[in-house]
């Protein structure tokens, strides 16, 4: 039996020619040396896909204003300060990263870090429990509070926004309950909670130790996920570009770690706060878990439709900004080695908040990384303690502040707009 085959004629032979060889121009860039990498920014800026670009062209105009005032800015003690300093704050813009990626917001983050610290001072000074019991408290209390606000959002449907306003209101009140009339608690400058910002590795081979372990690891990270995409015929990075990213990544880890010796040693605040970052990236870009935070993001009926357990997943951010709420209070309570009435309260929550969109998380869901919180919070360190060393009041460091967040969200908002146009978004 034979069938009678017809064709259709070619219209565009040219192009039917190169249609099964079209290929995604960022899988091809790595391919084309330097001039790939250069065609390759082009395209980004044309697309508003700037990344991490502004904010890392910021933090060098900071270095370069404030070094130019004042010779002590990039001294030794003050990258030292302010690597400690940042922690706090960076810890929580860490959990509310989470919550921005599905385009949420908490605003009861700085309660939930004062509740931490005010439970770790009763269990710990008044009622003489075990520190680190104590710790394991506060910690799982912040989670129990993210969920709770999860909870209401996810399954019963109030807005984020006021949810989490009620619970900064409700959380602030029930802290200042805790604390009592005294509404101060000392807490053991040489205790666990005290060591958190005031303990140092001394040892030069601490801080050179952990800018070899850092670099390795990037490497082999970088050469195996190269060659596990060979292996699936996909592009990968050549070994040149690995070597390349490597050295420059080396360069700032060991000039890093010579500052930090030069001081006090390597700040056990910053090794935490590395840990955490490298951390809840791999579990953002390496899980499912993470693939469906992104997911809920991007579109939350398409997320449903997909299988995705919209409300699990909501509850489960919160809760994790709740985490990372009450390990924030820890460190601010290690910080000033008490618990007041001031605690979580302030500018911290817009500080937080402001860590986390600086960096380049967008405000709209579906963009963003934990590294994000390192890059936000050192820019709002770095500017407060380059305007400290100038002697400039405060209200002059929250309008610098401010102004710093405003550029940034009109940053995001003419990006999102510019990958809409070129029809990317």
């Amino acid at each position: 039996m034979t069938t009678d085959k017809t064709t259709t004629p070619v219209v565009n032979p040219e192009a039917a020619k190169g249609a099964d060889t079209v290929v995604d121009p960022r899988l091809l860039v790595r391919e084309q040396g330097l001039g790939g990498y250069v065609t390759e920014f082009k395209r980004k800026m044309r697309g508003g896909d700037l990344g991490s670009i502004p904010v890392i062209i910021g933090l060098l105009i900071i270095c370069v204003v404030f070094q130019s005032l004042n010779s002590e800015f990039l001294s030794a003690k003050n990258i030292s300060d302010i690597a400690v300093a940042m922690v706090a704050t960076g810890m929580m813009a860490v959990g509310v990263i989470f919550v921005l990626l599905l385009g949420e917001i908490d605003l009861s983050v700085g309660s939930v870090s004062g509740v931490s610290g005010a439970v770790v001072a009763v269990l710990s000074v008044s009622h003489g429990m075990n520190e680190w019991l104590a710790i394991v408290v506060a910690i799982v209390s912040g989670a129990v509070i993210g969920a709770v606000h999860g909870f209401f959002f996810a399954r019963i449907g109030a807005p984020a926004f006021a949810v989490t306003l009620a619970g900064l209101l409700f959380w602030l009140g029930f802290m200042l309950q805790l604390l009592g009339d005294s509404g101060t608690i000392n807490l053991d400058s040489d205790g666990v909670v005290g060591n958190l910002t005031t303990y140092y590795f001394t040892d030069v081979a601490a801080a050179y130790g952990l800018a070899v372990v850092a670099v390795v690891a990037f490497f082999l990270s970088a050469f195996l996920d190269s060659r596990r995409r060979e292996a699936a015929g996909i592009p990968a990075r050549p070994l040149t570009d690995i070597v390349v990213r490597t050295v420059v990544l080396a360069v700032f880890a060991f000039a890093a770690a010579f500052m930090f010796n030069q001081h006090r040693g390597l700040p056990l605040a910053l090794v935490l706060f590395l840990v955490v970052l490298v951390g809840t990236d791999f579990l953002l870009r390496r899980t499912a878990y993470g693939r469906k935070i992104f997911a809920l993001g991007g579109s939350v009926e398409a997320s449903r439709r997909a299988g995705i357990n919209v409300t699990a997943i909501r509850i489960s951010v919160f809760a994790i900004a709740g985490t990372f709420a009450a390990v924030g209070g820890l460190f601010w309570a290690s910080k000033i080695a008490a618990v007041n009435q001031g605690s979580g309260t302030g500018d911290l929550l817009m500080n937080v908040i402001a860590a986390a969109v600086i960096g380049g998380t967008s405000l709209f869901g579906g963009r963003g990384r934990t590294w994000n919180a390192l890059l936000g919070v050192m820019v709002i360190v770095s500017i407060q303690y380059g305007l400290a060393l100038e002697g400039i009041a405060t209200p002059i460091q929250y309008m610098v502040t401010g102004a710093v967040l405003l550029a940034t969200v009109v940053i995001d908002s003419v990006s999102r707009k510019t990958q809409k146009t070129a029809g990317r978004a």
